[in-house]
């Protein structure tokens, strides 16, 4: 198993099946910022605006929201979460690792609010800030089993 690395940047991805959104952050700041909202359809266009972002910020390490029930069953989405994660790692050789998302979007979307975000913005964000969430999870938990 690789260790998690004590620096460098950490790209967040809550998957879904229109839109993933995606987040950064530094290890050493442990401070997640939503980046943006990949919403290709093909897997050719969503793999290649993720190659662009992995290029840009060049990460140590990918992280993945795997959706699962109140009751901690994985969700179906979570599933498709997890096999897209495998081939993240597959595709660009960074070592992934998965975080439960639960009540992120939940989470983010109060942020949002709270923030002072209208409903369009918010709707639009959303997804990012989604994954700035399972990013801050990701910084505060002990590390599932990565690929």
């Amino acid at each position: 198993m690789n260790p998690r690395p004590a620096r460098g940047a950490v790209l967040a991805f809550d998957f879904g099946e229109k839109r993933i959104g995606v987040a950064i952050g530094e290890i050493e700041l442990a401070i997640p910022h939503a980046l943006t909202v990949i919403a290709a359809e093909d897997n050719n266009s969503r793999f290649a605006a993720i190659a662009a972002l992995i290029a840009e910020w060049r990460p140590v390490r990918l992280v993945v929201g795997v959706a699962s029930h109140d009751d901690g069953a994985e969700h179906e989405t979570g599933r498709l979460a997890r096999r897209f994660g495998q081939r993240l790692a597959g595709r660009f050789g960074i070592t992934v690792e998965f975080v439960d998302e639960r009540l992120t979007s939940q989470t983010a979307e109060a942020a949002l609010r709270e923030g002072g975000a209208r409903a369009g913005r918010r709707a639009a964000m959303l997804d990012a800030a989604a994954a700035a969430e399972i990013l801050r999870t990701w910084f505060t938990t002990p590390p599932e089993k990565p690929v």
